[in-house]
């Protein structure tokens, strides 16, 4: 009789404890802002988006004068825990990482506009040193430990999540860069904006299309190969975006076009404001 009043005693305890620690996750869960105001209102105010909605640019002296809301969404970033963190959805985590990646480059970017206004500096590659890229610089916290853009992008984002279109949503502060968009990536709305981020970047006709030698597409195709498994198969379902020509989509249709990649521009994507 005791064993069995013992034993429901500790299953009520267990249960009491479930049930705490739930109430517990998602009580921490609703403390971080997934809406990523902050970090709405600087891409809102600072990106310029140009070439019918295809490229964009970042006042980042701008940034650099008044960096308070970047700062501030930064230590929120910063201040989420590991917990914290694995108690979200997917697109949640998807969504913050992304944006931390982003938000941590125009980071590194104002920390060293200095160098670039003294012309010691022309793009994000001169901020490394030698022995380390600028992308394996431990420069920010995140998820408890000190951290670098390589792991975020390399061991976290890429390992975690099998989604080829994040390479369209990290942006490196480059010209060649996918465009930097003017807004936060939010959970709710993700695979809308990787959509759009995929297609517009394909449809960008400086970086990617169809001419009479075959396709021509960025060298972040070369860089992630493996990430598009079947590259073909990836382009040809963005074949719209490539190209409007009705010859060019029935070559991509019938055949494996030969694929060359362009140039890539590493100067600094920075908005011309005057």
């Amino acid at each position: 009789m005791k064993t069995q009043l013992f034993s429901g005693y500790l299953r009520c305890i267990i249960g009491l404890l479930l049930i705490t620690l739930s109430m517990s996750s998602k009580a921490i869960s609703s403390t971080f802002d997934h809406s990523h105001a902050l970090l709405n209102q600087v891409l809102n105010r600072h990106v310029v988006v140009f070439d019918n909605q295809r490229k964009s640019a970042v006042d980042y002296q701008a940034i650099a004068k008044q960096p308070k809301r970047l700062n501030d969404y930064l230590t929120q970033l910063s201040a989420v825990t590991p917990t914290q963190y694995a108690s979200w959805s997917s697109d949640q985590q998807l969504a913050f990482l992304i944006n931390a990646y982003n938000a941590f480059t125009i980071k590194l970017i104002i920390d060293n506009m200095q160098a670039f206004n003294r012309g010691d500096a022309q793009s994000i590659r001169d901020l490394g040193h030698f022995f380390s890229s600028p992308w394996e610089q431990p420069f920010f916290q995140l998820l408890g430990e000190q951290r670098t853009l390589d792991w975020l992008e390399h061991e976290k984002i890429r390992v975690d999540f099998q989604e080829p279109r994040i390479h369209f949503a990290l942006v490196c502060a480059a010209v060649s860069c996918p465009k930097l968009r003017s807004e936060a990536y939010k959970a709710e709305r993700l695979t809308a904006q990787l959509e759009d981020q995929t297609h517009t970047f394909l449809s960008d006709r400086d970086r990617n299309g169809v001419d009479e030698q075959g396709i021509y597409i960025s060298k972040i195709f070369k860089w992630y190969g493996d990430d598009f498994n079947e590259l073909h198969r990836f382009l040809g379902d963005y074949a719209d975006a490539l190209t409007d020509s009705s010859s060019h989509l029935e070559a991509m249709r019938t055949s494996k076009l030969p694929i060359r990649y362009t140039d890539y521009n590493w100067d600094l994507n920075i908005a011309d404001v005057n």
